[in-house]
């Protein structure tokens, strides 16, 4: 494996200017016998830096993350960031959901390059590249170490998760919110739990996680929804738009923000094989739908994004708003639409 290879994305440079985030001898393999355990691997690190920046030429509305883990036990067939495990020469199949990466000291870190006269107080995004409340926070518990120092030096920062276990940490999120800017965003893309149980097969259900939204919402956090990924030809009809938008509201979510499924290299093929097995009659329309490259038709990506926020304003909440947490990139839109008789193809009409 290649522990002295680059961070979360190859062109992805450090605070410190370094390339390596840990050399081979920092790196401790550990397993757990228990059941939620079972059949993962832990590699434990020690980093050399962690707070991140975003490369240039990536359209996230946001400069700087902080990833303690990589790799996910949530193990979603469409996760993007599967490629990175690559860079390490780990599988990105499953070897991204069971070979985890955790990076031990990221809180100390954390907490020494905020005090570095370098920094200056930017926005930092935490849960972009893999989720930092995935199973393995249960057993390390980086974030609170991360999250109190983040609130100590009055920093900025944004979590987007699918995990539950983010209400553990519910007082620290208080604390912070106190003294500078905090946004949370849970991940629902959808509430089919058929769909739910053979897409994210590892995550809490999407009732779950709408629990963690009316909760925050509750304690005085305000957390929006990233309605991600909405999966054409099988999350894509207006009844279950409609069913995902109106849980959503009730749960008392701020503002509601969908994404349109997108297949990068190493997620791609990870996502076909699996459609291959599971819905085999919509490989070659997906491979129609993707012909251009990892992102859906701009008219798609419009067609749904239009369908979701009327309904968002038909129950009561609007889009995001400029500065909610992202956790993923923006829609597409510089290709030039396909013809109009295309859009026949479609579940949503």
């Amino acid at each position: 494996m290649r522990w002295d290879n680059l961070a979360d994305n190859p062109d992805e440079t450090t605070k410190t200017g370094t390339g390596a985030l840990f050399a081979a001898d920092a790196v401790t393999t550990r397993t757990f016998d228990t059941p939620e355990f079972r059949g993962i691997t832990f590699h434990e690190v020690r980093a050399r830096s962690i707070v991140n920046r975003v490369p240039g030429a990536s359209r996230m509305p946001f400069e700087w993350t902080v990833n303690p883990y990589r790799g996910c036990t949530h193990a979603c067939v469409y996760c993007f960031a599967r490629k990175t495990h690559s860079y390490l020469d780990l599988d990105t199949g499953l070897g991204f959901d069971s070979q985890i990466v955790v990076k031990i000291n990221a809180p100390e870190l954390v907490r020494r390059e905020l005090a570095s006269p370098r920094w200056h107080g930017a926005h930092i995004a935490m849960g972009t590249n893999v989720d930092c409340y995935q199973r393995a926070e249960g057993r390390y518990g980086l974030m609170p170490g991360i999250l109190t120092a983040l609130r100590d030096h009055a920093n900025p920062f944004s979590i987007l998760t699918k995990g539950t276990l983010i209400l553990r940490d519910l007082e620290l999120l208080r604390q912070a919110a106190e003294v500078t800017e905090v946004g949370v965003s849970v991940s629902v893309g959808f509430t089919d739990p058929g769909l739910w149980r053979t897409v994210e097969p590892g995550t809490p259900s999407p009732e779950r996680r709408l629990n963690v939204v009316r909760t925050l919402s509750e304690h005085g956090i305000g957390c929006g929804v990233l309605m991600a990924p909405v999966i054409p030809y099988l999350g894509d009809r207006p009844d279950q738009l409609r069913a995902t938008v109106r849980a959503i509201a009730a749960a008392g979510a701020t503002s509601v923000t969908p994404l349109v499924l997108h297949l990068r290299p190493g997620a791609r093929e990870w996502f076909m094989e699996w459609l291959g097995h599971h819905h085999p009659h919509l490989v070659r329309r997906y491979e129609r739908l993707y012909a251009d490259g990892a992102y859906a038709p701009t008219w798609y990506q419009r067609r749904i994004t239009r369908y979701v926020h009327e309904l968002a304003t038909e129950y009561g909440i609007g889009p995001s708003h400029h500065g909610t947490p992202r956790g993923f990139p923006e829609r597409d839109e510089r290709r030039t639409p396909p013809a109009a008789s295309e859009p026949t193809q479609l579940t949503l009409l």
